[in-house]
């Protein structure tokens, strides 16, 4: 069997995204044959013997696939005996290692994909990729041209970084606050709440509707399902664009 690289070996075994592993190995959790991995080197699977923690890499699990409607106050980690609050594996009581697709912080709900397959994981969070997330987003008032366009254009946040170019616009008005469809991607940590704050534009609540091709639907917080073969499918594919 050709070697593969030692990262998307631990990947397919389950044991989170590709990233993920790699940090694994960088922080000296990996051997083979004995000896502690060196990040980057490649390994026949069926002839190595790959321990993590000082036991044996588990067979690969089958794939799975969930969609689920994150509620508001849920965090987007795996279970964490020293972790209080509720996290998303904790709605998906399955007895299967899964793993959050990416995040959204403990304010904001809406759809998150959680697998065991570290390559999907990989494709749908690397932004070399550009898979695209929308969101609706709540602001307070109601945004100018001027506002939207500087949104569009993109914002320098107080950390230096420059926001890439996002599509904005509105979607409907509750009396003096607007419903805005965002469409990025990319997606820095509570970037959409900074960036409304720099606007004049407070955010008082973010849905995530869309990863890439794969859409909330009508699924109601911390309700759950299995993808289709073909959504599935169309994941491992670039993201759609609308």
């Amino acid at each position: 069997m050709p070697k593969e690289r030692l990262q998307k070996v631990l990947a397919r075994a389950g044991l989170g995204s590709r990233r993920a592993c790699e940090r694994l190995i960088r922080e000296g959790r990996v051997r083979v044959n004995g000896r502690v991995a060196q990040l980057g080197e490649r390994v026949d699977p069926e002839q190595a013997q790959i321990t993590v923690d000082g036991r044996p890499l588990p067979p690969p699990e089958p794939p799975i696939y969930i969609a689920l409607y994150k509620p508001r106050g849920v965090i987007s980690t795996v279970r964490n005996p020293h972790e209080r609050r509720r996290t998303v594996t904790d709605l998906v009581p399955l007895k299967v290692r899964l793993y959050p697709v990416g995040r959204l912080d403990a304010d904001s709900e809406g759809l998150i994909l959680l697998t065991n397959d570290g390559e999907l994981a990989y494709k749908l969070t690397h932004p070399r990729f550009g898979h695209e997330k929308e969101y609706r987003v709540l602001v307070e008032g109601r945004p100018s041209q001027e506002q939207l366009g500087a949104w569009r254009e993109g914002v320098t946040l107080p950390d230096g970084h420059r926001t890439a170019p996002a599509r904005v616009e509105v979607h409907s008005r509750e009396g003096g606050r607007t419903w805005l469809r965002v469409v990025l991607r990319e997606g820095r940590k509570r970037q959409l709440r900074e960036v409304g704050k720099l606007l004049g534009l407070p955010v008082l609540r973010i849905i995530r509707v869309r990863i890439g091709c794969l859409e909330l639907g009508d699924l109601k917080p911390g309700e759950w399902r299995h993808l289709t073969p073909e959504e599935v499918a169309a994941l491992r594919g670039r993201g759609r664009s609308r």
